[in-house]
């Protein structure tokens, strides 16, 4: 349970620093540190930088009561696993010639590094405390 309640509050402490820096100041994080395009409506940005600090919070409730709801972490694996390919098939084939690829291939492997950090928690959860 150590593993998965690690794995959970990091990945909120990430979600939750991202998603509000996305919220505050899209132009900033997306065209001044990361190189891409200016977006057209911010708003899109900064809701999706509302809801990754929402999940961030979602997770740190899961991790606090990790021995009775280890199974709630599937949700945030799942979260993850769609995220890592949405964020890889952007990286590899979304991007326009000359745009920066360092964040997308950045996001890939944090994506991935979670997903496999989740997944491998919620594999030694399950022997710990198999459902009934």
């Amino acid at each position: 349970m150590n593993a998965l309640r690690r794995t959970l509050s990091l990945q909120a402490a990430v979600w939750a620093i991202a998603g509000g820096a996305l919220a505050v100041a899209p132009h900033f994080v997306l065209v001044s540190l990361f190189g891409q395009p200016p977006p057209d409506d911010p708003a899109w940005i900064r809701l999706v930088g509302i809801q990754a600090v929402t999940a961030a919070m979602l997770m740190v409730l899961v991790a606090r009561r990790i021995d009775d709801l280890w199974w709630w972490s599937w949700a945030f694996a799942l979260m993850n696993t769609a995220v890592a390919v949405l964020v890889l098939l952007n990286a590899t084939f979304g991007l326009d010639p000359g745009q920066s690829s360092a964040l997308w291939w950045l996001f890939t492997a944090v994506a991935v590094g979670f997903d496999l950090a989740l997944l491998y928690g919620l594999f030694v959860a399950s022997r710990q405390n198999p459902l009934p």
